[in-house]
């Protein structure tokens, strides 16, 4: 059957992808980088690259590469540093913009979303209609490019997205899935990473096809309602539904890469506080609230990790400061230390309404919110305490997994 033609599907999904996203806003925001292979890092002194331009990656460029190795290997490569306000704009008008698709979307990341087509098709007509519509509506709200891919499903529509890059449309009737899925390597599919993929070939399964002919049973008892899930993808019929609101947190966490070779016990202290005041102003600004925290330091080889906890749940970075102290003085022992890391563990909305026996120091809540309030207002960290005047020069990023709502939009 024709996917063109006017049969209505009985599920359409869409799934949205952006070419080389951070790239491309460089390129339209700058002319002269366009045509020009571009590697964007964190920062001017960032060394991996995060992502590249389509040119770039002609040469052989990756996303994880080092840039000092992709200097080497494209001499004339030009390292531009993230701005992650500009991409949060520019994702936030495209996520705006598909809504005139379909009221039906999720934000699966900063550049790529999925949207149910199947109730919009008396409205706007075949799902091939729909998917011409979403480029030049992506087009007219950033002036970039994408790929979009059309099944039945999630998981098919985002394979297929992947297809025809950059700029490509690419449509799988629901009919056709499972046997254009049935050579594919199982590790194809969003969601079947190595380890599922080793389970899998551990039972002879390589292909999609391959697991179509495993009883559903086998990778139910090993992964659950996943392992049911996993099945039914390999099969083209992902029932995973489009999820409208951005889930509840499961944590809030902040790191950063220290110097290289730092053994400075003050220098580990202060982006640790660094990391510290970040997360405490992420869960205020959601009215959030933690008792458990995860706190790490990453040494050459290993880690050294805790979770700790305060005595009553909050959102003040002094006393989630206090717990990297307290794995400092009593864990740490001089070792090399990479990286920081301080993540509160399942944060809980404010409580308003405070315990009989429960003591809160209303003159650090009333500082916290003064101090948020002038930071909001003239930049991050214009008010903090005192140490965090040697705090990391490195800029703050945008996570993949950020939303235009909610409490994802924090970068």
């Amino acid at each position: 059957m024709n996917p063109f033609c006017p049969v209505q599907w009985p599920r359409a999904i869409l799934h949205v992808d952006m070419n080389a996203f951070f790239a491309s806003v460089e390129q339209r925001d700058f002319p002269k980088l366009k045509g020009k292979p571009v590697a964007v890092t964190n920062g001017e002194v960032g060394s991996c690259i995060i992502t590249c331009s389509y040119e770039a990656r002609a040469k052989g460029i990756y996303t994880g590469m080092r840039i000092q190795e992709a200097r080497k290997q494209c001499p004339g490569i030009i390292q531009r540093p993230a701005r992650p306000e500009a991409y949060a704009r520019v994702s936030t008008n495209i996520m705006r913009a598909l809504e005139d698709i379909s009221p039906d979307i999720e934000v699966f990341s900063v550049d790529e979303a999925f949207l149910d087509l199947t109730p919009c098709q008396k409205l706007h007509g075949t799902p091939a209609r729909m998917g011409k519509m979403t480029k030049q509506r992506v087009f007219a709200a950033s002036g970039l490019l994408c790929s979009v891919g059309i099944s039945g499903d999630k998981t098919t529509s985002k394979f297929a997205a992947k297809l025809q890059k950059p700029n490509g449309l690419t449509i799988i009737p629901p009919w056709e899935a499972r046997e254009r899925l049935a050579q594919e390597p199982t590790t194809a599919l969003c969601g079947i990473a190595d380890g599922i993929g080793t389970f899998l070939a551990q039972h002879g399964a390589y292909t999609c096809g391959d697991v179509g002919r495993l009883p559903i049973s086998v990778l139910a008892r090993r992964f659950g309602n996943l392992g049911r899930r996993i099945w039914l993808m390999c099969q083209g019929q992902d029932p995973d539904q489009i999820h409208l609101e951005v889930a509840a947190p499961k944590s809030l966490g902040h790191g950063k890469i220290v110097p290289p070779d730092t053994r400075d016990r003050e220098i580990i202290l202060t982006y640790l506080q660094h990391m510290s005041e970040k997360v405490a102003k992420r869960l205020r600004k959601h009215k959030l609230e933690c008792k458990k925290y995860f706190v790490g330091i990453r040494l050459e080889h290993s880690w050294i990790g805790e979770k700790l906890q305060l005595a009553n749940a909050g959102n003040d970075g002094g006393q989630i400061y206090r717990l990297c102290r307290f794995l400092i003085e009593n864990h740490w022992h001089g070792e090399v230390v990479r990286q920081v890391q301080v993540t509160a563990l399942n944060p809980e909305p404010h409580k308003q309404q405070l315990d009989l026996f429960t003591h809160q120091d209303e003159t650090e809540a009333e500082i916290n919110a003064v101090m948020d309030e002038v930071n909001e207002r003239f930049g991050e960290f214009t008010l903090a305490p005192a140490r965090l005047l040697k705090r990391s020069s490195m800029p703050n990023v945008i996570a993949p997994a950020w939303k235009p709502n909610g409490h994802r939009q924090t970068i």
